[in-house]
């Protein structure tokens, strides 16, 4: 199956979507499964994993509601306060609907030490146990710390989102290369090789640009290892959706047909239990 493993959708709402600055505007309105089927199609892309952009459980059940109605949404990475002392019952709740494939907190906004904090830690311990998932999404400064986070839960499945937000716009590789090899050494960790063009100069991107990015975590991580994902519509800001994938396809052309399946939905296929 062929899966773009990173996508959102929403109902905007300028008073919650504040994230969403006045140099984003064209991202500011909805985007929903009606929106995303057809471009999907056109691309011979089979489904999808919608993640969660919103730090709340209705942001959980509304991406649960448009699986439900759409089959080509194939999980739901969602929202629930991992920090909560009733965080089991809640991660109990999610378990009953197959849809939910993990979760993700939006880690790149909080302070230093959130990873590594007792009650963050304590919410990740029992993720195991209810076979989910966690998307790491940091920026490059917060790779040393993520880098203790996932020692400390060697069997839960990680995936590292959007290579960890590296700085494409100025091409900058140090620390960020080095930092990441060091992670990718620990087996229970994937990469999505996901928002790349809104790291890069957005009206002035090459696809050579993000070659030598792609190139590492590739020797990182392996090809059994690495997902495409679109993180579209925020994408949008700096490419069409047929553009972001084209610079994953001619990136990945070298390999082979089993390597390329394996990144542009087989992997993902497997890590979120699909």
């Amino acid at each position: 199956m062929t899966l773009d493993a990173h996508q959102h959708f929403w109902n905007y709402q300028p008073q919650r979507d504040t994230w969403i600055s006045d140099e984003m505007k064209v991202i500011r309105r909805d985007f929903l499964p009606e929106d995303l089927s057809p471009i999907l199609k056109k691309n011979l892309i089979e489904g999808c994993i919608a993640v969660q952009a919103d730090q709340s459980e209705k942001e959980t059940d509304f991406l649960l509601k448009c699986a439900h109605e759409h089959s080509f949404i194939k999980g739901v990475v969602g929202w629930t306060d991992l920090q909560s002392s009733g965080v089991q019952a809640r991660l109990e709740y999610y378990y009953q609907f197959h849809e939910v494939k993990g979760f993700r907190h939006v880690v790149q906004s909080e302070p230093s030490g959130f990873l590594l904090s007792n009650d963050f830690c304590n919410g990740i311990n029992y993720l195991e146990q209810y076979n989910f998932t966690y998307d790491i999404l940091i920026y490059p400064h917060q790779l040393d710390e993520a880098l203790l986070f996932v020692k400390k839960f060697p069997n839960q499945s990680f995936v590292i989102d959007h290579l960890a937000k590296p700085l494409i716009a100025q091409r900058q590789l140090k620390p960020w290369k080095q930092q990441l090899q060091q992670i990718a050494m620990h087996e229970n960790v994937a990469c999505k090789i996901s928002g790349m063009v809104t790291e890069a100069d957005w009206k002035n991107w090459k696809v050579s640009d993000f070659k030598p990015y792609l190139e590492i975590a590739l020797e990182a991580f392996g090809p059994k290892r690495i997902m495409y994902g679109s993180d579209w519509p925020v994408s949008l800001v700096a490419a069409g959706y047929e553009d972001q994938l084209a610079i994953v396809r001619q990136l990945i052309e070298p390999l082979s047909p089993s390597e390329k399946k394996a990144i542009l939905g087989g992997n993902a296929t497997r890590f979120y239990h699909i």
